[in-house]
């Protein structure tokens, strides 16, 4: 049986819907609390009422050029450093695809980097959008990821085509740098799933689906 509370350990619990309320962000928090998710992942407009809510209970992480990427790399900059002005404890940031297609290493390098300035001792996680990328520019970002001193790579924003798989988390383990983890996010199902990407290399889960699923077998003795 998949050790659930380790799995919920290891889980941003998510949610970045356009349409998100405070009513649902505050629920999200409560769950996150109660089941003991690595963070809450939420939209920066949300981050100081959050973290003022939670106090040291939780750890709050937001998005940055979300979810396309294509922001100037002062503007991601900025954002980064408004999050965690106002109690953002991790930065999830999308890289800027198209600069990806168009071979320059150097600019991509540099924004994480600058990001990861900004972050500081905070935790920095890369989205590259594996769905968007062929298997070359996954092995390239994830080395530019290693290059650059971010903490994690993530694959998905879980809002562009597809989201995490399997071979791609596999992938990813395999070429990025020894301190670099992965994180899986967009399309994990349950349980069951989750246990899957992390016995294939994932260290943490961008999901809602997961606490979903726990919330069904409360009472069971989970």
């Amino acid at each position: 049986m998949a050790d659930v509370k380790k799995i919920l350990s290891m889980c941003d619990h998510t949610l970045l819907g356009v349409t998100s309320t405070w009513e649902e962000i505050r629920k999200i928090c409560d769950d996150g609390i109660k089941f003991g998710t690595a963070s809450v992942c939420i939209p920066p407009s949300y981050v100081k009422k959050a973290k003022e809510y939670v106090g040291d209970k939780l750890t709050i992480c937001t998005v940055i050029g979300f979810p396309n990427g294509y922001n100037t790399t002062e503007v991601k900059v900025f954002e980064t450093k408004d999050a965690i002005a106002k109690g953002a404890d991790e930065i999830d940031m999308v890289i800027n695809v198209g600069n990806l297609k168009d071979g320059l290493e150097d600019e991509i390098r540099e924004e994480i980097r600058a990001i990861k300035e900004a972050c500081g001792d905070h935790i920095l996680k890369v989205i590259i959008e594996t769905c968007l990328l062929t298997e070359e520019e996954k092995i390239t970002m994830c080395r530019l990821v290693t290059e650059a001193g971010a903490d994690y790579i993530k694959t998905s924003t879980g809002f562009s085509k597809a989201g995490a798989t399997l071979e791609d988390v596999a992938l990813m383990k395999t070429n990025v740098g020894k301190n670099v983890l992965v994180k899986a996010a967009g399309g994990i199902s349950g349980i069951e799933d989750a246990e899957k990407f992390i016995e294939i290399g994932a260290s943490r889960l961008g999901t809602s689906r997961v606490v979903k699923a726990v919330q069904g077998l409360e009472g069971s003795g989970y």
